[in-house]
């Protein structure tokens, strides 16, 4: 939810809101906080009254809205288990109209809901009784991401809460996350049930006023107070993204310099709260995520940035980086150590797209491999920062760069370069590498062709070809991304995004007759991944259109 403006308000009692205690069989209250979103927030209360019984009462705060929403609203006027409490003046941000929900609250727990999201089936049933089951201070299961229209969905925090994605943690039952410093990359606070008793004994509450980020700070004192912890992998919350909002949300709205400052702030209280509490072990881990997500996140998108905001966005993650100690950075992935430091050392932008490919998924460390002396460096100058821990990494963590070149005609040729990484990649022994073709919305299943690697003087390369008509498919715009596995002598596999080898790649567009004319686009990220955009309809044409309006626009807000 998007938030403006001042503070301070009060209590509606509106006639036809019932008010009463929880209920036998109710053990739960939950907090709807809504700002002018009249569209949504009736579909966020009924998904928390179809969670049935165990739900005794839904309270909504409207944070002053002037657009509706309280006639929105009228539509349960005759539910006693819903009340309604209204802000006299809008508060700035989402920590005050949930602490105003939290006051309010009857029942033994209680959770959080955004009014433009919703609970999933079964979501609080579940929560419960694990609560009960494990006499668990807070419970905490899987957010799931959907993105709008589309309604494409992925898991919040994978690592967490999804054992197909490795997850280890559901399950398990913890006095406190000290032996779990990996739950702090899980910062949300709408996917948990709070026994109410502990956050009020415990004063864990959220930042007051226009304050954004607000659940950083209110996980690191719920984190700090070392609750007993209950962690599931049912689907607990759905978290509704809709990037073409005219009023984006406030985790999307990152085109603006405020928004990073907000989140440093959010951020450098967070690891405040920890350290005052005593848990130098969860101040590392913290700054430690800060490095991994956030500021790779951040740094990914600064090509869609204006110089301006560039400049900024460097000097406050210059200097909020200059205050971490090594335990936070020991606390990082290694290719996010290097990004840190040369940002650290850097005073002005600088190497800018070397360090986006650095913060790809999965890292690339881009050529040129410059040293000084013996020691491998990021750069020249000041960015001459040793690339520590390169000699620890394991094969299949090596930031390796593979380059590559697009031929299209009634056959797709991708030419390779695989570069050596200071002899690290030399040494395993490649030998073949895997190229996989992915349609970016699942509409075909993967394209995979696998070919031996040629050594030269710079690495090794390779060539291989597909037909055209295999990358076509029922969609108007087919998006495919390139990835590559490095295969090597003893075993070992060293996956890349395939980058685009040269800038001009972008503009290169081709038509291909194939029975009927296909438009053939290789496109680059910002990130310098290569991609190749098929269309065989005028539509699909619009739609690329579309999306290079819409990218524009957003660079002007």
């Amino acid at each position: 939810m998007t938030r403006d403006s001042t503070a301070h308000g009060a209590e509606f009692p509106a006639r036809n809101w019932s008010r009463r205690a929880c209920t036998a069989t109710g053990h739960v209250s939950v907090v709807v906080i809504v700002y002018n979103d009249a569209e949504h927030v009736r579909d966020a209360v009924r998904s928390a009254l179809a969670q049935g019984q165990t739900v005794a009462e839904v309270i909504v705060v409207d944070d002053a809205s002037v657009d509706g929403t309280r006639e929105a609203l009228l539509v349960f006027a005759d539910d006693d288990r819903v009340r309604v409490l209204s802000r006299e003046r809008n508060s700035g941000g989402c920590g005050t109209p949930r602490n105003d929900g939290m006051d309010s609250a009857r029942c033994e727990y209680v959770m959080f809901l955004d009014s433009d999201d919703t609970f999933p089936p079964g979501a609080v049933d579940a929560l419960l009784a694990a609560a009960d089951a494990h006499d668990a201070d807070v419970v905490a299961g899987q957010c799931l991401r959907r993105e709008l229209p589309d309604g494409r969905t992925t898991g919040w925090q994978p690592q967490l809460f999804d054992p197909s994605a490795g997850a280890e943690l559901p399950g398990k039952v913890m006095e406190g996350i000290g032996q779990q410093p990996g739950l702090l990359w899980d910062t949300l606070s709408v996917n948990k049930l709070y026994r109410r008793d502990f956050l009020a004994v415990h004063n864990v509450r959220f930042p007051s006023g226009a304050f954004h980020y607000e659940d950083f700070v209110f996980t690191a004192r719920l984190y700090a107070a070392q609750p007993r912890l209950a962690i599931l992998d049912t689907p607990v919350y759905v978290w509704q993204v809709r990037r073409q909002a005219p009023n984006l949300s406030i985790s999307l709205h990152r085109s603006v310099i405020s928004n990073w400052e907000h989140r440093v702030a959010a951020h450098r209280q967070a690891v405040e709260v920890l350290r005052t509490a005593g848990h130098p072990d969860l101040v590392a881990a913290a700054q430690g995520k800060f490095l991994d997500y956030d500021v790779a996140m951040y740094t990914r998108e600064l090509p869609l940035r204006t110089k301006e905001y560039q400049e900024n966005w460097w000097r406050v993650t210059n200097g909020y980086l200059r205050t971490f100690g090594a335990a936070g950075y020991a606390a990082a992935r290694v290719p996010s150590q290097w990004l840190g430091r040369v940002l650290e050392a850097l005073p002005e932008p600088a190497e800018t797209g070397r360090l986006v490919e650095l913060a790809a998924q999965p890292p690339r460390l881009a050529p040129p491999y410059s040293t000084d002396g013996a020691t491998p460096v990021f750069g020249t100058g000041p960015a001459s920062v040793p690339l520590e821990g390169l000699d620890a990494l394991a094969p299949r963590d090596l930031p390796i760069a593979i380059d590559g070149r697009v031929t299209t005609g009634r056959v797709t040729q991708l030419t390779l370069r695989v570069h050596d990484l200071y002899g690290r990649l030399g040494a395993l022994g490649p030998q073949t590498i895997r190229v996989v073709f992915q349609e970016r919305s699942g509409a075909r299943a993967d394209r995979i062709t696998e070919v031996p690697l040629v050594p030269d003087e710079e690495g090794w390369t390779a060539e291989t070809w597909l037909p055209t008509s295999e990358l076509t498919g029922p969609a108007d715009l087919m998006a495919w991304g390139i990835s590559a596995e490095v295969r090597c002598d003893g075993g070992e596999a060293v996956q890349a995004e395939v980058r685009a080898s040269g800038a001009e790649q972008a503009w290169r567009r081709t038509v291909v007759r194939l029975g009927r004319p296909l438009f053939v686009q290789a496109h680059v990220t910002p990130g310098s991944a290569l991609m190749l955009r098929v269309v065989d309809s005028v539509r699909g044409l619009g739609l690329i259109a579309g999306g290079r309006a819409r990218r524009l626009i957003r660079r002007l807000r």
